[in-house]
């Protein structure tokens, strides 16, 4: 009696699990023939230059950065040569983001001239460039006033042309023949006055 009563239970277990195993509702889905796109590349950030020259990293909020790209290490270097990398970074960080780039400028050009110049620096420059100012000053207020002259020498000239113009007399043909009557011998001198154009001319008022 018990190794029949054993014998149901151990057939009926496997037909009463065996619906649950193969339920369609726990079946794989299938498989996607759409190939997976590649892992896009790493980012590789170079550091600035001021942080290569320096030989440290590069934060990703490093106050140097936007101003010392690393394609243009010398721009730092020369910085970096007269005023110090901890002085830069105190004065970049004294001033709003709007001026740091012209002090940047500054500081590279003044540490250039004082490269240039150990003895006078920028102010030399400055006082090169002021000397140039004046000396193009100069030469420009001549030149005005050249300009000025040849205007006055013209205009004198212009109103003495005027003057002999107005002042000269103009012969008409009533003054012609009374200087004929009064002395005709003048004009007999002269072949070409006796010519019929001539005669016609001066005969034609008397006869209006």
């Amino acid at each position: 009696m018990e190794y029949s009563e054993a014998t149901p239970a151990t057939i009926s277990s496997p037909q009463s699990f065996s619906p649950i195993s193969f339920n369609s509702s726990s079946s794989p889905p299938p498989p996607n023939n759409t190939p997976t796109p590649p892992p896009p590349p790493p980012v590789v950030i170079s550091p600035c230059a001021a942080c290569k020259i320096l030989r440290r990293r590069c934060a990703d909020k490093c106050v140097l950065a936007p101003y010392f790209p690393p394609t243009e290490p010398a721009k730092f270097a020369i910085a970096h040569r007269v005023f110090g990398a901890s002085n830069i970074i105190k004065f970049l960080q004294e001033l709003p983001e709007s001026q740091r780039a012209d002090a940047v400028s500054s500081m590279v050009y003044e540490a250039s001239a004082r490269i240039r110049d150990p003895v006078y620096g920028c102010a030399g420059a400055i006082c090169q460039l002021q000397k140039q100012v004046n000396e193009l000053q100069a030469q420009l207020a001549k030149a005005q006033a050249e300009v000025v002259n040849m205007q006055l020498h013209q205009a004198n000239l212009v109103a003495l042309l005027c003057m002999e113009v107005a002042q000269s007399p103009q012969p008409n043909s009533q003054q012609t023949v009374g200087t004929f009557i009064s002395s005709p011998e003048s004009y007999q001198s002269n072949p070409s006055f006796m010519e019929d154009n001539n005669l016609g001319s001066l005969w034609e008022p008397l006869w209006t």
